[in-house]
């Protein structure tokens, strides 16, 4: 790699969304710089239905702060304790607390109440009524994903691999499972998935476990990634996405692993691929697209699961999940652009400066428009349309 291209992971270390929880930095690992933005002669453009502003948003932390979307509201938290909630429509505020506590989790809930975990490694219920505090209960270390719910128990995890459920209604605990993790792990995790009868969680170690919603105790695993190499950094293999759930099975990634589809009933791998991502997959069109730990964008046939395209002009700018909104892919990056590409050919087709903070949280889609949470605290509701 030619110097110019060559940056020490030492000067990286504070600012990355793939900054270590654990463990030193070597001076010898290298990460290419990001791609120059690229020029783009703009065919869609991204036009605005409403915007808010939510506190201080992450507060120049490594958070991920996602709403929660729900038919009848958007519920919106800032790391300063704001909590909003918004007619998805409109944009207009339904309720407001100011929660005087530093959140950590973006916001989970279910019919009745919304769960979020503070910076003191509290889990909170509150009314999705009011946002009024229900109930509190103590978890054993710091939580960055968003606690879930299936309406009868509220599920966290802890970074150092801690499972916890508590019930719905009283805050008690009900079980807890603990998981491995390695020394050295990235800073990001993956919301469980809490179904009635079972609860997808992902560890460092790259595995992907069922657990029984109601015991606790594991149904099957899946190993997304297999550590390999000399070094700690080179042997990472989180799974720091959801999967996405399609009918009776899970599509699932993980860093430095794979790109697989697993059989919900049995754990049983369907197909996978070679891949390495930070982000869940999406589905357009009878395709799979990927967005890279490399900021590459990957395009699969869904039949074949060959790659059709790739694009590489976002390469190393901490490229989003992707989002697909009628005939394109839109994905943000670290320098808050909102790209949108083709899904038939990759090629980009619009771009929109969104948030000079930057984008981390995964784009929503509310019908045929995208719900965008920026790093600064900006949330929007836009639009897809064809340029004049």
């Amino acid at each position: 790699m030619p110097a110019g291209l060559r940056l020490t992971w030492s000067r990286l270390c504070a600012g990355l969304l793939t900054a270590l929880v654990v463990g030193g930095c070597s001076s010898t690992d290298t990460i290419e710089q990001p791609a120059e933005l690229p020029e783009v002669v703009e065919q869609v453009e991204l036009d605005e239905v409403w915007e808010r502003s939510i506190g201080d948003g992450h507060d120049e932390q490594l958070l991920q702060l996602a709403p929660l979307v729900t038919p009848d509201a958007i519920y919106a938290a800032s790391a300063d304790g704001e909590l909003l909630a918004l007619a998805p429509d409109t944009g207009k505020t339904l309720w407001q607390q100011s929660l005087d506590l530093s959140i950590m989790s973006g916001v989970g809930g279910d019919r009745r109440q919304l769960y979020l975990v503070t910076a003191d490694a509290e889990l909170l219920a509150l009314s999705i009524e009011t946002g009024e505090l229900l109930w509190q209960a103590e978890l054993p270390n710091e939580v960055l994903a968003s606690p879930a719910s299936n309406g009868a128990v509220v599920v966290a995890q802890t970074i150092d691999g801690k499972v916890l459920a508590f019930g719905a209604e009283d805050g008690e605990r009900r079980w807890q499972y603990d998981g491995v993790v390695p020394v050295l792990t990235l800073r990001a995790a993956a919301a469980p998935l809490v179904g009635a009868d079972m609860t997808l969680v992902s560890f460092a170690n790259g595995r992907l476990f069922a657990l029984d919603s109601e015991s606790g105790q594991p149904l099957w695993q899946y190993t997304v990634g297999e550590p390999e190499g000399r070094t700690e950094l080179e042997r990472l293999v989180d799974v720091t996405a959801q999967p996405l759930i399609l009918e009776s099975a899970a599509l699932i990634t993980g860093y430095q692993g794979q790109l697989a589809l697993v059989d919900l009933r049995s754990g049983q791998e369907i197909w996978s691929r070679k891949s390495s991502s930070l982000h869940s997959a999406m589905i357009g069109q009878g395709n799979i697209f990927v967005s890279q730990a490399n900021g590459d964008i990957l395009a699969y046939d869904g039949a074949s699961r060959d790659v059709i395209w790739t694009q590489d002009r976002l390469s190393w700018r901490q490229t989003t999940q992707p989002q697909v909104i009628g005939d394109y892919l839109l994905v943000g990056d670290f320098e808050g652009y909102i790209h949108a590409l083709s899904l038939a050919d990759g090629s980009l087709q619009g771009q929109l400066e969104f948030d000079d903070e930057g984008l981390r949280v995964p784009m929503q889609r509310l019908g045929d428009r995208v719900l965008v949470y920026g790093n600064s605290g900006k949330l929007a509701l836009l639009e897809l349309n064809a340029r004049d």
